[in-house]
Protein backbone atom coordinates (compact mmCIF):
# COMPACT_ATOMS: atom_id res chain seq x y z
CA UNK A 1 0.00 0.00 0.00
CA UNK A 2 1.13 3.61 -0.66
CA UNK A 3 0.50 5.55 1.99
CA UNK A 4 1.03 3.41 5.25
CA UNK A 5 3.96 1.10 3.80
CA UNK A 6 6.52 0.77 6.54
CA UNK A 7 6.00 0.68 10.26
CA UNK A 8 3.12 1.76 11.85
CA UNK A 9 4.11 4.98 14.19
CA UNK A 10 2.22 4.67 17.36
CA UNK A 11 1.55 8.55 19.41
CA UNK A 12 0.58 8.97 21.99
CA UNK A 13 -1.53 11.88 23.99
CA UNK A 14 -1.02 13.02 27.69
CA UNK A 15 -2.82 15.20 29.98
CA UNK A 16 -2.62 18.99 28.98
CA UNK A 17 -2.64 22.47 30.35
CA UNK A 18 -3.94 25.59 29.20
CA UNK A 19 -4.06 26.02 25.41
CA UNK A 20 -3.80 29.00 24.14
CA UNK A 21 -3.43 31.10 20.98
CA UNK A 22 -4.36 32.03 17.36
CA UNK A 23 -3.06 29.57 14.10
CA UNK A 24 -4.51 29.17 11.14
CA UNK A 25 -4.73 25.42 9.27
CA UNK A 26 -4.67 24.27 5.99
CA UNK A 27 -6.63 25.24 3.31
CA UNK A 28 -9.91 23.40 2.85
CA UNK A 29 -9.31 19.48 1.04
CA UNK A 30 -12.42 19.66 -0.38
CA UNK A 31 -12.04 22.85 -2.35
CA UNK A 32 -8.39 22.07 -2.95
CA UNK A 33 -9.34 19.23 -4.83
CA UNK A 34 -11.78 21.48 -6.94
CA UNK A 35 -10.10 23.82 -7.57
CA UNK A 36 -6.68 21.38 -8.95
CA UNK A 37 -9.48 19.44 -11.13
CA UNK A 38 -11.37 22.86 -12.47
CA UNK A 39 -8.18 24.91 -13.56
CA UNK A 40 -7.19 21.66 -15.34
CA UNK A 41 -10.19 21.41 -17.51
CA UNK A 42 -10.15 25.53 -17.78
CA UNK A 43 -8.54 27.43 -20.38
CA UNK A 44 -5.73 29.28 -19.72
CA UNK A 45 -3.25 29.40 -15.90
CA UNK A 46 -5.11 28.82 -12.52
CA UNK A 47 -3.13 30.31 -9.73
CA UNK A 48 -3.85 28.83 -6.43
CA UNK A 49 -3.28 30.50 -2.95
CA UNK A 50 -3.52 28.43 0.31
CA UNK A 51 -3.54 24.63 -1.39
CA UNK A 52 -3.56 22.12 1.56
CA UNK A 53 -0.69 19.91 0.43
CA UNK A 54 -1.61 16.83 2.57
CA UNK A 55 -1.13 13.76 0.46
CA UNK A 56 -4.53 12.93 -0.88
CA UNK A 57 -4.39 16.70 -2.47
CA UNK A 58 -1.01 16.22 -3.86
CA UNK A 59 -2.25 12.95 -5.34
CA UNK A 60 -4.72 15.47 -7.59
CA UNK A 61 -1.96 16.89 -8.38
CA UNK A 62 -0.41 14.87 -9.64
CA UNK A 63 -3.57 13.38 -11.56
CA UNK A 64 -4.75 16.01 -13.19
CA UNK A 65 -0.36 16.15 -14.76
CA UNK A 66 -0.38 12.86 -15.62
CA UNK A 67 -4.03 14.11 -17.45
CA UNK A 68 -2.24 16.99 -19.70
CA UNK A 69 -2.94 19.34 -17.29
CA UNK A 70 0.47 20.08 -15.81
CA UNK A 71 0.06 21.22 -11.85
CA UNK A 72 3.32 22.69 -10.29
CA UNK A 73 3.92 25.00 -7.05
CA UNK A 74 5.90 28.08 -7.89
CA UNK A 75 7.14 29.85 -4.67
CA UNK A 76 3.66 29.79 -2.31
CA UNK A 77 1.16 29.53 -5.49
CA UNK A 78 0.36 26.29 -7.41
CA UNK A 79 -0.27 26.72 -10.95
CA UNK A 80 -2.46 24.30 -12.85
CA UNK A 81 -2.16 25.26 -16.97
CA UNK A 82 -5.63 23.96 -18.28
CA UNK A 83 -6.22 22.04 -21.20
CA UNK A 84 -10.14 22.68 -21.76
CA UNK A 85 -13.28 21.25 -21.09
CA UNK A 86 -12.53 17.77 -22.70
CA UNK A 87 -8.97 18.44 -23.43
CA UNK A 88 -7.55 15.62 -21.13
CA UNK A 89 -4.96 13.24 -22.59
CA UNK A 90 -4.47 9.34 -21.95
CA UNK A 91 -2.00 8.83 -19.11
CA UNK A 92 1.02 6.84 -19.00
CA UNK A 93 0.44 5.00 -16.42
CA UNK A 94 -2.51 3.96 -13.80
CA UNK A 95 -3.19 6.98 -11.55
CA UNK A 96 -2.39 6.01 -7.87
CA UNK A 97 -5.20 7.75 -5.34
CA UNK A 98 -3.47 6.50 -2.45
CA UNK A 99 -6.06 6.84 0.41
CA UNK A 100 -8.31 9.56 -1.13
CA UNK A 101 -11.98 8.50 -1.68
CA UNK A 102 -13.32 12.15 -2.45
CA UNK A 103 -10.21 12.46 -4.93
CA UNK A 104 -10.88 9.25 -6.93
CA UNK A 105 -14.97 9.89 -6.85
CA UNK A 106 -14.53 12.97 -8.35
CA UNK A 107 -11.83 12.61 -11.24
CA UNK A 108 -14.31 9.71 -12.22
CA UNK A 109 -16.50 12.62 -13.37
CA UNK A 110 -14.01 14.82 -14.96
CA UNK A 111 -12.12 11.97 -16.94
CA UNK A 112 -15.55 10.48 -18.00
CA UNK A 113 -16.15 13.01 -20.76
CA UNK A 114 -12.75 11.91 -22.34
CA UNK A 115 -12.43 9.24 -24.62
CA UNK A 116 -9.38 7.78 -22.89
CA UNK A 117 -9.15 4.52 -20.37
CA UNK A 118 -7.39 5.61 -17.63
CA UNK A 119 -6.70 2.94 -14.26
CA UNK A 120 -6.93 4.14 -11.07
CA UNK A 121 -5.29 2.54 -7.98
CA UNK A 122 -4.90 3.08 -4.30
CA UNK A 123 -4.09 1.84 -1.02
CA UNK A 124 -5.41 -1.17 0.87
CA UNK A 125 -7.83 1.02 2.52
CA UNK A 126 -9.40 2.65 -0.16
CA UNK A 127 -9.24 -0.85 -2.66
CA UNK A 128 -11.82 -1.64 -0.29
CA UNK A 129 -13.67 1.28 -0.52
CA UNK A 130 -17.01 1.35 -2.79
CA UNK A 131 -17.28 3.40 -6.16
CA UNK A 132 -20.61 1.59 -6.79
CA UNK A 133 -22.15 4.54 -6.17
CA UNK A 134 -20.86 6.92 -8.05
CA UNK A 135 -20.64 4.73 -11.01
CA UNK A 136 -24.28 4.46 -11.66
CA UNK A 137 -25.05 7.48 -13.13
CA UNK A 138 -21.86 7.92 -14.96
CA UNK A 139 -22.30 4.21 -16.27
CA UNK A 140 -26.06 6.11 -17.64
CA UNK A 141 -24.06 8.82 -19.08
CA UNK A 142 -21.59 6.95 -21.25
CA UNK A 143 -18.88 5.93 -18.88
CA UNK A 144 -17.61 2.52 -19.48
CA UNK A 145 -16.29 0.49 -16.49
CA UNK A 146 -13.64 -1.51 -18.35
CA UNK A 147 -12.98 -4.37 -15.49
CA UNK A 148 -16.70 -4.11 -14.76
CA UNK A 149 -15.86 -3.94 -11.13
CA UNK A 150 -17.05 -1.73 -8.33
CA UNK A 151 -13.43 -1.38 -6.32
CA UNK A 152 -10.10 -0.58 -7.03
CA UNK A 153 -7.94 -1.06 -9.00
CA UNK A 154 -10.74 0.04 -11.53
CA UNK A 155 -9.80 0.50 -15.33
CA UNK A 156 -12.55 3.40 -17.28
CA UNK A 157 -13.18 4.34 -20.44
CA UNK A 158 -14.63 8.10 -21.27
CA UNK A 159 -16.53 9.20 -23.90
CA UNK A 160 -16.48 12.32 -25.92
CA UNK A 161 -20.74 11.68 -26.47
CA UNK A 162 -22.28 11.85 -22.57
CA UNK A 163 -25.75 11.71 -22.45
CA UNK A 164 -27.02 14.35 -20.06
CA UNK A 165 -29.19 13.34 -17.64
CA UNK A 166 -31.38 13.84 -14.27
CA UNK A 167 -30.33 12.50 -11.31
CA UNK A 168 -32.22 11.95 -8.22
CA UNK A 169 -29.31 10.67 -5.77
CA UNK A 170 -30.68 7.77 -3.69
CA UNK A 171 -28.12 9.10 -0.05
CA UNK A 172 -27.12 12.46 0.18
CA UNK A 173 -23.64 12.69 -1.34
CA UNK A 174 -21.79 15.61 -2.28
CA UNK A 175 -18.86 13.34 -4.12
CA UNK A 176 -22.07 11.90 -6.18
CA UNK A 177 -23.67 15.13 -7.08
CA UNK A 178 -19.90 16.68 -8.29
CA UNK A 179 -19.14 13.54 -10.39
CA UNK A 180 -22.18 13.63 -12.29
CA UNK A 181 -21.69 17.66 -11.99
CA UNK A 182 -18.25 17.63 -13.53
CA UNK A 183 -19.39 15.15 -16.09
CA UNK A 184 -22.27 16.89 -17.44
CA UNK A 185 -19.71 19.50 -18.39
CA UNK A 186 -19.28 17.52 -21.02
CA UNK A 187 -22.65 16.37 -22.06
CA UNK A 188 -24.40 18.34 -24.74
CA UNK A 189 -27.76 19.52 -23.17
CA UNK A 190 -28.66 20.03 -19.68
CA UNK A 191 -27.60 17.88 -16.64
CA UNK A 192 -29.67 17.64 -13.49
CA UNK A 193 -29.06 16.27 -9.97
CA UNK A 194 -31.83 16.64 -7.30
CA UNK A 195 -30.81 16.22 -3.59
CA UNK A 196 -33.18 15.77 -1.09
CA UNK A 197 -31.13 17.00 1.85
CA UNK A 198 -28.63 19.85 1.30
CA UNK A 199 -24.63 18.28 1.26
CA UNK A 200 -21.61 20.68 0.41
CA UNK A 201 -21.73 22.97 -2.09
CA UNK A 202 -18.75 23.90 -2.86
CA UNK A 203 -18.95 22.41 -6.89
CA UNK A 204 -21.54 24.68 -7.54
CA UNK A 205 -19.83 27.66 -6.39
CA UNK A 206 -16.24 26.76 -8.33
CA UNK A 207 -18.35 26.02 -11.28
CA UNK A 208 -19.98 29.00 -11.52
CA UNK A 209 -16.74 30.81 -10.69
CA UNK A 210 -14.75 29.32 -13.40
CA UNK A 211 -18.00 29.93 -15.88
CA UNK A 212 -19.76 27.59 -16.12
CA UNK A 213 -23.78 28.05 -16.02
CA UNK A 214 -25.00 26.45 -13.21
CA UNK A 215 -28.85 26.50 -11.75
CA UNK A 216 -29.86 25.91 -8.29
CA UNK A 217 -33.80 25.44 -8.04
CA UNK A 218 -35.47 24.48 -4.33
CA UNK A 219 -38.68 22.57 -5.27
CA UNK A 220 -40.95 20.16 -3.29
CA UNK A 221 -39.23 17.56 -3.86
CA UNK A 222 -35.88 18.63 -2.85
CA UNK A 223 -33.22 20.92 -4.37
CA UNK A 224 -32.42 21.17 -8.45
CA UNK A 225 -28.75 21.52 -9.32
CA UNK A 226 -28.72 22.06 -13.14
CA UNK A 227 -25.24 22.32 -15.11
CA UNK A 228 -25.06 23.18 -19.01
CA UNK A 229 -22.76 20.61 -20.99
CA UNK A 230 -20.62 22.23 -23.78
CA UNK A 231 -19.26 24.45 -21.00
CA UNK A 232 -16.14 26.46 -21.25
CA UNK A 233 -14.42 27.08 -17.82
CA UNK A 234 -11.59 30.39 -17.70
CA UNK A 235 -9.00 30.26 -15.55
CA UNK A 236 -9.06 32.26 -12.56
CA UNK A 237 -7.14 32.80 -9.07
CA UNK A 238 -8.29 31.00 -6.11
CA UNK A 239 -7.45 31.24 -2.76
CA UNK A 240 -8.84 28.14 -0.65
CA UNK A 241 -9.47 28.78 2.84
CA UNK A 242 -8.97 27.22 6.07
CA UNK A 243 -10.24 23.55 6.31
CA UNK A 244 -13.15 23.44 9.17
CA UNK A 245 -12.63 19.62 9.47
CA UNK A 246 -8.72 19.86 10.51
CA UNK A 247 -9.74 23.30 12.54
CA UNK A 248 -12.62 20.67 14.41
CA UNK A 249 -9.81 18.99 16.43
CA UNK A 250 -8.45 22.49 17.82
CA UNK A 251 -11.68 23.81 18.14
CA UNK A 252 -12.75 20.82 20.20
CA UNK A 253 -9.33 20.62 22.08
CA UNK A 254 -9.69 24.36 23.36
CA UNK A 255 -13.63 23.56 24.18
CA UNK A 256 -12.29 20.74 26.35
CA UNK A 257 -9.37 21.73 28.00
CA UNK A 258 -10.25 24.33 30.99
CA UNK A 259 -9.04 28.09 31.22
CA UNK A 260 -8.27 27.69 27.33
CA UNK A 261 -8.47 30.33 24.26
CA UNK A 262 -7.61 29.10 20.95
CA UNK A 263 -8.56 31.72 17.89
CA UNK A 264 -8.25 29.39 14.29
CA UNK A 265 -8.15 32.22 11.42
CA UNK A 266 -10.17 32.55 8.04
CA UNK A 267 -11.83 28.73 8.19
CA UNK A 268 -14.39 28.20 5.60
CA UNK A 269 -17.87 29.03 7.05
CA UNK A 270 -19.80 27.57 4.12
CA UNK A 271 -23.21 26.75 5.68
CA UNK A 272 -23.08 22.84 4.10
CA UNK A 273 -19.71 22.78 6.44
CA UNK A 274 -20.73 23.92 9.75
CA UNK A 275 -22.81 21.03 11.62
CA UNK A 276 -19.75 20.75 14.02
CA UNK A 277 -19.66 24.20 15.40
CA UNK A 278 -23.45 24.56 15.33
CA UNK A 279 -23.44 21.37 17.41
CA UNK A 280 -21.08 22.39 19.75
CA UNK A 281 -22.63 25.71 20.63
CA UNK A 282 -25.84 23.46 21.41
CA UNK A 283 -23.67 21.52 24.05
CA UNK A 284 -22.87 25.03 25.82
CA UNK A 285 -19.58 25.53 24.57
CA UNK A 286 -18.34 29.05 24.17
CA UNK A 287 -17.54 29.68 20.42
CA UNK A 288 -18.02 33.11 19.35
CA UNK A 289 -17.47 34.10 15.57
CA UNK A 290 -15.43 36.75 14.18
CA UNK A 291 -14.81 38.94 11.12
CA UNK A 292 -17.03 37.18 8.61
CA UNK A 293 -16.50 37.98 5.15
CA UNK A 294 -16.95 36.36 1.68
CA UNK A 295 -13.73 35.40 -0.88
CA UNK A 296 -13.50 33.32 -3.66
CA UNK A 297 -17.68 33.10 -3.96
CA UNK A 298 -17.35 31.04 -0.09
CA UNK A 299 -18.26 32.45 3.14
CA UNK A 300 -14.77 32.65 5.33
CA UNK A 301 -15.04 33.27 9.55
CA UNK A 302 -12.08 33.30 12.53
CA UNK A 303 -13.65 30.98 14.86
CA UNK A 304 -12.42 31.37 18.49
CA UNK A 305 -13.20 28.80 21.24
CA UNK A 306 -12.79 29.00 25.44
CA UNK A 307 -12.83 26.09 27.71
CA UNK A 308 -13.55 25.54 31.10
CA UNK A 309 -17.77 25.31 30.67
CA UNK A 310 -19.38 21.91 31.64
CA UNK A 311 -21.20 20.50 28.24
CA UNK A 312 -24.58 18.66 28.34
CA UNK A 313 -25.26 16.01 25.97
CA UNK A 314 -27.66 16.37 23.23
CA UNK A 315 -29.42 14.72 19.99
CA UNK A 316 -27.71 15.42 16.42
CA UNK A 317 -30.23 14.80 14.11
CA UNK A 318 -29.72 12.69 10.79
CA UNK A 319 -30.59 15.34 8.47
CA UNK A 320 -27.41 17.31 9.73
CA UNK A 321 -24.94 14.64 9.04
CA UNK A 322 -23.75 15.53 5.63
CA UNK A 323 -23.00 19.04 7.21
CA UNK A 324 -20.26 17.14 9.37
CA UNK A 325 -19.59 13.78 8.14
CA UNK A 326 -16.04 14.35 8.65
CA UNK A 327 -16.46 15.49 12.64
CA UNK A 328 -18.17 12.63 13.99
CA UNK A 329 -15.10 10.96 15.48
CA UNK A 330 -14.07 13.82 17.34
CA UNK A 331 -17.51 14.62 18.03
CA UNK A 332 -17.80 11.65 20.02
CA UNK A 333 -14.72 12.68 21.85
CA UNK A 334 -16.51 15.75 23.16
CA UNK A 335 -19.46 14.02 23.87
CA UNK A 336 -17.51 11.77 26.38
CA UNK A 337 -17.25 14.84 28.72
CA UNK A 338 -20.57 16.34 28.36
CA UNK A 339 -23.47 15.47 30.53
CA UNK A 340 -25.73 12.71 29.75
CA UNK A 341 -26.20 11.32 26.62
CA UNK A 342 -25.30 12.61 22.99
CA UNK A 343 -27.27 11.04 20.17
CA UNK A 344 -25.22 11.41 17.01
CA UNK A 345 -27.95 9.65 14.35
CA UNK A 346 -27.88 9.00 9.99
CA UNK A 347 -24.57 8.01 10.27
CA UNK A 348 -24.62 4.84 7.89
CA UNK A 349 -22.06 6.90 5.43
CA UNK A 350 -19.34 6.53 8.39
CA UNK A 351 -19.43 2.94 7.82
CA UNK A 352 -17.79 3.04 4.55
CA UNK A 353 -15.41 5.93 4.96
CA UNK A 354 -11.72 5.16 5.24
CA UNK A 355 -12.63 2.88 7.90
CA UNK A 356 -15.85 1.50 9.18
CA UNK A 357 -15.71 4.73 11.28
CA UNK A 358 -19.05 4.37 12.94
CA UNK A 359 -17.62 0.99 14.82
CA UNK A 360 -13.77 2.23 14.88
CA UNK A 361 -14.82 5.32 16.92
CA UNK A 362 -17.19 3.31 19.65
CA UNK A 363 -14.65 0.64 20.33
CA UNK A 364 -11.63 3.71 20.59
CA UNK A 365 -14.43 5.38 23.05
CA UNK A 366 -15.14 1.71 25.17
CA UNK A 367 -11.23 1.48 25.19
CA UNK A 368 -10.57 4.41 27.45
CA UNK A 369 -13.39 3.77 29.44
CA UNK A 370 -16.14 5.80 27.88
CA UNK A 371 -19.80 4.69 27.89
CA UNK A 372 -20.20 4.08 23.72
CA UNK A 373 -22.84 1.71 21.80
CA UNK A 374 -24.19 1.18 18.25
CA UNK A 375 -27.45 0.99 17.39
CA UNK A 376 -28.34 1.08 13.76
CA UNK A 377 -26.57 3.97 12.06
CA UNK A 378 -27.03 5.70 15.92
CA UNK A 379 -24.20 6.08 18.22
CA UNK A 380 -24.78 7.20 21.49
CA UNK A 381 -21.86 8.11 24.02
CA UNK A 382 -23.02 8.98 27.32
CA UNK A 383 -20.03 11.03 28.79
CA UNK A 384 -18.91 12.31 32.82
CA UNK A 385 -16.58 14.52 34.09
CA UNK A 386 -14.21 12.67 33.67
CA UNK A 387 -12.45 9.72 30.95
CA UNK A 388 -10.24 7.14 32.90
CA UNK A 389 -8.40 6.88 29.23
CA UNK A 390 -5.13 4.55 29.20
CA UNK A 391 -6.24 2.57 25.98
CA UNK A 392 -4.57 2.01 22.60
CA UNK A 393 -7.03 3.39 19.95
CA UNK A 394 -6.73 0.74 16.94
CA UNK A 395 -6.95 3.65 13.74
CA UNK A 396 -7.21 0.93 11.05
CA UNK A 397 -5.35 3.37 8.58
CA UNK A 398 -7.76 6.37 9.49
CA UNK A 399 -6.28 9.84 9.87
CA UNK A 400 -9.73 11.52 11.73
CA UNK A 401 -9.93 8.08 14.29
CA UNK A 402 -6.26 8.97 14.72
CA UNK A 403 -6.76 12.82 15.43
CA UNK A 404 -9.91 12.10 17.45
CA UNK A 405 -8.60 10.41 19.82
CA UNK A 406 -5.29 12.56 20.13
CA UNK A 407 -7.90 15.24 21.09
CA UNK A 408 -9.56 13.24 24.12
CA UNK A 409 -6.63 12.25 25.18
CA UNK A 410 -5.42 16.04 26.25
CA UNK A 411 -8.03 15.92 29.03
CA UNK A 412 -8.05 11.96 30.24
CA UNK A 413 -7.22 11.03 33.35
CA UNK A 414 -4.19 8.77 31.69
CA UNK A 415 -2.70 9.00 28.33
CA UNK A 416 -4.38 7.59 24.99
CA UNK A 417 -2.52 6.40 22.32
CA UNK A 418 -3.25 5.44 18.80
CA UNK A 419 -1.82 2.06 17.18
CA UNK A 420 -0.50 4.50 14.05
CA UNK A 421 -0.29 8.13 13.07
CA UNK A 422 1.67 8.49 10.05
CA UNK A 423 -2.42 8.70 7.93
CA UNK A 424 -2.63 11.68 9.40
CA UNK A 425 -0.51 13.78 6.90
CA UNK A 426 -3.37 12.49 3.98
CA UNK A 427 -5.59 15.29 5.41
CA UNK A 428 -3.84 17.49 7.72
CA UNK A 429 0.00 17.26 8.15
CA UNK A 430 0.44 20.17 10.38
CA UNK A 431 -2.06 18.85 12.91
CA UNK A 432 0.45 17.93 15.84
CA UNK A 433 2.89 21.08 15.21
CA UNK A 434 -0.23 23.22 15.48
CA UNK A 435 -1.60 21.24 18.49
CA UNK A 436 1.81 21.59 20.26
CA UNK A 437 2.30 25.27 19.23
CA UNK A 438 -0.96 25.83 21.86
CA UNK A 439 0.14 24.07 24.05
CA UNK A 440 -0.25 20.55 23.84
CA UNK A 441 2.25 17.64 23.95
CA UNK A 442 2.37 14.38 22.09
CA UNK A 443 5.13 11.74 22.15
CA UNK A 444 5.78 8.69 20.24
CA UNK A 445 5.77 5.21 21.20
CA UNK A 446 2.92 3.08 22.75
Amino acid sequence: MKKASGQATPLTAGRAGTLSGTVRVAGDKSISHRALMLGAIATGVTRIRGLLEGEDVIDTARAVTALGARAQKKGDVWEVTGRGVGGLTQPAEAIDYGNSGTGVRLMLGLVAGHPIEVKFIGDASLSRRPMGRVLKPLRQMGLEVVDDKETLPLTVRGSDQLVPMEYVLPVPSAQVKSAILLAGLHAAGETTVVEKEATRDHTERMLRYFGAEVRTQKTANGTRITVKGDAELEGRPVTVPGDPSSAAFLIAAAVLVPDSDVTVEGILYNPTRTGFYKTLQEMGADITLLNMREEGGEPIADVRARGGKRLKGVRVPPERAPSMIDEYPVLAAVAAFAKGATRMEGLAELKVKESDRLAATAAGLAANGVEAKIEGDTLIVTGSKSVPGGGTVATHLDHRIAMAFLTLGLVSEKPVTVDDSRMIATSFPEFRGLMEQLGARYEAGA
